[in-house]
């Protein structure tokens, strides 16, 4: 007997997790059309929410770093940035319990990245990007979600969250806060100095102190870091074994506002590095390429050959040695995995090429 025939799935966007992805040839969650998926089929993400009873309780007690993963490309925007339809916030999960969040390049050239961390008594959110407008940046559209599905896969109804950021006076760091003005269960970090230090308890002991952000056994370690900005904090995971550091220490252009701050902050992060396991170096952007020395300029909007990320604890080696070298003197100081302005112009294009490192012309971008 003839068969009768199926009627063929259509593609739909609210489906995807991605809304934009109505507008690409590719669809970033799997395309319900193509042969290899059945009929019917959701192609949402794979993690599928536990929905306990009962509140879930994590042990952050682990030996050695938590597993997670960066092995991935960021977006890198478009040569017309008016055309790009990239998410507006890249969200990666490193683990359960740790987001990397990026903005979109084209929206705002500086690209920050923000970190999303979860504890038992709840999560911390550092930085908040360039953009305060939602329409162009949902960052607290897409905090609320993730923080949502992690709620509903570990039992909770509600999860209070801490905001702060590594650099209060940062505008590409700061401006998307005023999106959570308004946010019930939230403690935001104030951004005055002086009030910061009151916050974390180091109105006696800056800079040389620490201080802590507990999040339910996840305790954050607080550094005070100045060096690019006056009021410059790291913060230290000691679940991860990651350090955030902001502005202070990238893969990319730093710009020293105070030599003297900055190395002594550098000298601070040597220190805790010795004392405590450091996986990774998480910074606020990334400016360089994969080719060493080479760097974006600045406004630029298409980045399709850049560093990754993720800095290995060396770093901190490399960096103090550099600033100690251009103390005194204004230049730009250019290293494999990024370049030091000491009072010179953050668009100053001639630099001094470091000894021993090959002298590499990257690809053109267009």
């Amino acid at each position: 007997m003839p068969q009768t025939p199926q009627s063929e799935p259509t593609y739909n966007p609210a489906l995807s997790g991605n809304p934009q992805s109505a507008t690409l040839r590719s669809y970033p969650n799997g395309n319900p059309d193509a042969s290899y998926n059945p009929p019917g089929v959701r192609n949402t993400d794979s993690a599928l929410p536990l929905h306990p009873a009962e509140p879930v309780m994590h042990n952050y007690d682990a030996e050695g770093p938590a597993a997670g993963r960066l092995g991935f490309r960021w977006t890198y925007g478009s040569n017309v940035a008016a055309k790009n339809r990239d998410p507006r916030v890249q969200v990666v999960q490193y683990n359960e319990d740790t987001f990397v969040m990026r903005q979109n390049v084209c929206i705002d050239w500086q690209a920050p990245f923000t970190h999303l961390l979860f504890g038992n008594d709840g999560a911390l959110l550092i930085d908040t990007g360039a953009t305060a407008n939602s329409d162009y940046y949902p960052l607290r559209e897409t905090v609320d979600a993730v923080i949502g599905r992690w709620a509903d896969a570990r039992g909770r109804k509600t999860v209070p969250l801490t905001i702060a950021m590594t650099s209060g006076e940062d505008i590409a760091q700061n401006q998307g806060l005023v999106q959570f003005m308004d946010r019930p269960d939230t403690t935001i970090v104030p951004k005055p100095l002086g009030v910061m230090k009151q916050h974390y308890d180091l109105s006696s002991s800056w800079p040389d102190g620490t201080g802590t952000i507990d999040l339910g056994a996840r305790v954050i370690t607080v550094i005070p870091t100045p060096g690019t900005h006056k009021d410059g904090v790291s913060f230290y995971d000691p679940y991860c074994d990651i350090l955030f550091t902001g502005d202070l220490l990238f893969p990319g252009c730093i710009n020293i506002s105070n030599e003297g701050d900055f190395i002594t902050s550098l000298e601070r992060l040597q220190s805790f590095a010795a004392a405590n396991p450091v996986e990774w170096i998480l910074g606020g952007h990334i400016d360089m390429m994969f080719v060493p020395g080479k760097h974006y300029p600045r406004f630029a909007t298409y980045k399709p050959y850049e560093r990754v990320l993720e800095m290995t604890p060396a770093i901190i080696d490399d960096a103090l040695a550099s600033a100690r070298e251009v103390q005194g003197r204004e230049v730009k100081f250019i290293r494999p995995d990024f370049v030091l302005f000491n009072g010179v112009s953050p668009d100053a294009r001639a630099g001094e090429w470091p000894e021993g490192v090959p002298n590499i012309t990257p690809p053109r971008p267009y």
